[in-house]
């Protein structure tokens, strides 16, 4: 495999994204960012378990000491790792939080609710990322694109690296270069055809960015864990790819391991990864996916594995398809537990997609996909969704699953057929 070659990213003084780098592995805290010694402990944990880059929430200016304080306490613990702040709908908390953390990821989509004012907030931003040497990831979600790109072209893979290269371009009118990219889909055939598209443009504009690869809401468990597999793998295959996450809804620290072999197989495809479920993911995802077979060789594989990597690769539906994201400080329940309960009632369902989210902030636009939506409001209440719309607020948390099954039976979803790749 042949990398990619790209523009050298710098966060913080020792790590470098790109330019021929080693894949660097990283994940995100779920604990909430106001509880400091929460948050670093839970740092040092990720840190020893191998992270090389660490993302914390800021919801709100009003976190923004909480972050200085994690990192003045990690520092004074000899743990130098990175620390990324990650922005919603606040441009005034990523440029008030920028001096203090060595990289900002922001979502263009949200990054201020009119367009024009975005682009002239981002100006500003990135003038103060360079005087302080603060790299910036610009990451875009599937579901959570801006109106004025979703209003010409869709919320299509075209439409996702379309805004990407806006993003870029504004990036290169203000000669800063230090920036990393993410497209970001649940669906691994969506999230594979935005990134070979948004490399595709960056060819031809002569100037290639570092690429961080993940399957956003990819789930836990088996599931999760493949159909990461499958997305990741597909790009890195074709040399794609900088950096990675394996988002799972479960502990941070479980998602280390995985994304560890991943990057390690690539680096030397001759070592096996030691995880049955990832080393059959990777050779036989990527194949499934790009359709250059039709099928798993019968007997290589358990029917319960070889029917989970065909789901991943979107070539077969036995289950239901689960979105559910991984937690993070905006969460306000307890997530794993609710998405492990949602998938033990609803596992003898077939087409249909469910969506468990963690928070009103994203939940709404990433599960764009879903036929079903549970999303967190806070304060003990939850939202369900039909087809992105909400269908019932402010259900108490301990009804709440209770109200999405009833509402699913009375719709009777699990009798309407999905076409292959609908999913």
């Amino acid at each position: 495999m042949e990398r990619l070659q790209t523009i050298p990213v710098r966060v913080g003084s020792d790590l470098v994204i790109g330019g021929g780098a080693p894949l660097v592995i990283q994940t995100m805290c779920n604990t909430h960012t106001s509880d400091v010694d929460a948050s670093v402990s839970q740092c040092l944990r990720l840190y020893a378990a191998g992270a090389q880059m660490l993302r914390i929430t800021v919801p709100g200016r009003q976190d923004v000491a909480s972050v200085r304080e994690i990192k003045d306490k990690l520092r004074a613990q000899s743990c130098n790792v990175p620390i990324v702040a990650d922005i919603h709908f606040s441009a005034e908390t990523a440029m008030e939080v920028a001096p203090y953390v060595e990289k900002v990821r922001i979502n263009p989509g949200n990054f201020h609710k009119d367009h024009q004012k975005a682009r002239e907030l981002f100006k500003q931003f990135l003038k103060i990322c360079r005087d302080n040497g603060t790299a910036v990831r610009v990451g875009l979600n599937h579901g959570s694109l801006g109106s004025y790109i979703t209003d010409r072209y869709g919320n299509t893979p075209h439409a996702m690296a379309l805004a990407a290269m806006e993003w870029l371009q504004m990036c290169e009118d203000e000669s800063f270069d230090q920036v990393v990219v993410s497209l970001k889909a649940s669906n691994t055939v969506v999230m594979v055809q935005a990134y070979r598209e948004l490399v595709e443009m960056m060819k031809q504009n002569g100037r290639i960015y570092p690429l961080h690869l993940g399957v956003t809401e990819a789930g836990g468990g088996d599931g999760g864990r493949i159909k990461s597999c499958v997305g990741i793998g597909s790009l890195l295959e074709e040399g794609i790819g900088d950096t990675l996450r394996v988002s799972l809804t479960e502990d941070p620290e479980a998602e280390l391991p995985v994304a560890r072999q991943i990057a390690d197989y690539y680096a030397n495809p001759s070592i096996e990864p030691e995880d049955e479920r990832i080393s059959a993911a990777l050779r036989w995802g990527p194949a499934l996916l790009k359709r250059k077979i039709d099928s798993i060789p019968s007997g290589i594989l358990s029917s319960y594995l070889e029917d989970e990597i065909m789901q991943a690769a979107r070539r077969r539906f036995y289950r239901p398809e689960y979105i559910a994201c991984p937690g993070c400080g905006r969460t306000m329940y307890n997530l794993q537990q609710t998405f492990e309960e949602v998938q033990r009632r609803t596992s003898h369902l077939k087409n249909v997609v469910i969506a468990v989210m963690g928070c009103i902030v994203n939940g709404p636009g990433e599960m764009a996909d879903a036929d079903w939506g549970y999303v967190g409001e806070g304060g003990g209440r939850v939202s369900i969704y039909r087809k992105g719309e909400p269908v019932l607020r402010h259900i108490p948390d301990n009804e709440a699953i209770d109200a999405l099954l009833e509402l699913m039976e009375k719709e009777s979803w699990q009798t309407t057929p999905h076409k292959e790749g609908d999913l």
